[in-house]
């Protein structure tokens, strides 16, 4: 019989790729779905198209949707500066106003017109920025949420969304990624990367991204914009 559909968040960035490596080594076929939501480049979108075929998605489509109409985060709005000097506690300038809610929601949409009954998303409350939306209780929520919103879910065809990430450390996820055959040099990860998608070396993404790699005793194959190493 056919794969079990899925539809897979990914952003293009290091976590999202490992979550459709799992999802895909979990037996799914894999529907990923991007979201150009008016970020500051588009690096981390042709990553996304690079690793769903690298990771051979059965589909993959791209939403255009520009939150950067609301500003609110330095992520969409270029008037406020992408903090260079050190992950810090409490909720960063670069968190997105409701984000994952809204990611989430489109990806339940097209589950519902897939037929599919799982979600995943790359979401990790260990190694990350002080992102209300990464908490377990969020993704629990939203689950909840989605089972009683929608015609699936009052029928009885129970929805899920997988967080397989969401209690590992950022070298557990680069050990299970690299198990599971992701080629990280693919992937984008930083906050302000160039439009070849070199990353900035100083964020928080790349930051964390580079402390992972050192941690799993892995080499770190990013290439980093004026030199950095």
């Amino acid at each position: 019989m056919d794969a079990k559909p899925a539809v897979v968040l990914l952003s293009g960035g290091l976590d999202s790729a490992t979550c459709l490596a799992i999802a895909r080594d979990t037996g799914y076929a894999c529907h990923c779905l991007s979201v150009d939501y008016g970020q500051r480049h588009a690096a981390e979108l042709n990553a996304a198209n690079r690793v769903a075929a690298a990771l051979g998605a059965r589909s993959h489509r791209t939403i255009h949707l520009d939150m950067g109409q609301f500003g609110g985060s330095a992520l969409t709005d270029t008037a406020i500066a992408v903090p260079t000097d050190g992950v810090q506690p409490g909720i960063p300038v670069t968190y997105v106003p409701a984000r994952n809610t809204i990611m989430l929601a489109l990806a339940l949409g097209w589950a519902e017109v897939l037929g599919a009954q799982d979600i995943f998303v790359g979401v990790n409350a260990v190694d990350y920025s002080g992102y209300p939306d990464c908490r377990p209780a969020f993704i629990q929520a939203f689950e909840q949420m989605a089972n009683l919103a929608t015609k699936a879910g009052v029928e009885g065809h129970t929805l899920r969304v997988h967080a397989p990430l969401i209690n590992l450390s950022k070298a557990a996820i680069i050990r299970r990624g690299l198990a599971l055959g992701v080629d990280y040099a693919l992937t984008v990860s930083c906050y302000q990367a160039n439009a070849a998608g070199h990353a900035c070396g100083v964020c928080d993404a790349c930051r964390l991204r580079r402390e992972g790699f050192a941690a799993a005793r892995q080499a770190d194959p990013t290439e980093y914009q004026n030199g950095l190493i």
